[in-house]
């Protein structure tokens, strides 16, 4: 069985469609990431999942309890830290962590096992005396990785769960998620995708309501892999043209996608990523190369670089969501 179905799932805010039929499944076990530019509805689907949202039409079963049908049983299954999570600053880490037992109708020899176990699991036992209020920003959402699991949840839904933090921060944070991810299913969503890449067995995207990707990071990858990548750096020679100018004489060229300026060390330097169209099912990628090479030496340009990069999970989620 699943940890989680969704089947059809949709979302009207008035006349504005948040989810258009979106289906998807979690297996038990699975790390999943949910992706999508502000807008998309991912933050709604979530909210669905967690049953703190009812959908206009379609249904969401966790582990065998449908959400609206037995909401009860359903989030008994699920521990749930929301992007900010709301924490209580003026409680001190055992006594919140304490009253979310409560909260969840644990008895108090129950609580105080559950409240080490989790204190291990998170890092954060030596803190437990502490007011929330007194501890950094990747310690308090240590706590609420604490509270999300105190109950033993079979699913664990964090929503953007390292808003904020710093590169060190995040480290801790992404190698506590694949533990955690080690014994239980887990959906994430977040915009940094090298911590989906870096965290997760398989991805989900959605766009403007839609699901428009599901699979592995490198299936997504294959299969979206049509468009040729380079990245070419000029220099000024004959002449010293604009970098707007470069973009949209490299824009016109054929079978060009689109074209974006990317920073260099080099202050003279132009450099950019540009992608080529994707082909029809059947036809070979474009190779756009040799357009770049000749526009080089007709504008009497310097060509420092030339190079075809890989595809990885950034790029195709531009390409599946731009626009």
């Amino acid at each position: 069985m699943p940890a989680i179905e969704v089947e059809d799932l949709h979302k009207n805010y008035g006349k504005h469609a948040a989810l258009k039929g979106i289906n998807f499944s979690v297996e038990e076990g699975e790390v999943v990431g949910l992706l999508g530019p502000n807008g998309a509805g991912k933050s709604t689907a979530m909210k669905i999942l967690t049953g703190f949202l009812s959908p206009t039409a379609g249904r969401v079963v966790v582990h065998g309890h449908d959400v609206l049908g037995a909401p009860v049983n359903a989030r008994k299954q699920i521990g749930y830290l929301p992007e900010n999570a709301p924490i209580y600053r003026d409680m001190r880490v055992r006594d919140f962590l304490n009253f979310i037992g409560r909260v969840r109708g644990m008895g108090i020899a129950e609580r105080g096992a559950a409240i080490d176990r989790v204190g291990e699991r998170c890092g954060i036992s030596d803190r437990m005396g502490q007011p929330v209020s007194d501890l950094s920003k990747g310690y308090r959402q240590r706590v609420g990785l604490a509270q999300a699991l105190i109950h033993g949840p079979r699913l664990l839904i964090l929503d953007e769960p390292t808003t904020g933090l710093d590169p060190n921060q995040i480290v801790e944070i992404r190698n506590l998620i694949r533990e955690i991810g080690q014994t239980r299913t887990v959906v994430l969503s977040t915009h940094i995708l090298s911590e989906v890449q870096a965290t997760c067995d398989r991805v989900v995207i959605i766009n403007r309501g839609e699901l428009v990707a599901d699979g592995s990071n490198e299936e997504i990858t294959a299969r979206t892999r049509g468009g040729q990548m380079v990245r070419v750096v000029f220099g000024p020679g004959n002449v010293a043209p604009s970098r707007d100018d470069l973009q949209s004489a490299m824009e016109a060229l054929p079978n060009v996608d689109w074209v974006r300026s990317v920073e260099t060390t080099q202050p003279q330097h132009y450099a950019f990523e540009v992608l080529s169209k994707q082909p029809e099912p059947g036809e070979e990628a474009f190779d756009i190369r040799p357009h770049l090479f000749s526009m080089a030496v007709e504008q009497g340009l310097i060509l420092f670089e030339l190079t075809q990069e890989g595809t990885n999970l950034e790029e195709v989620f531009r390409r599946l969501t731009v626009g």
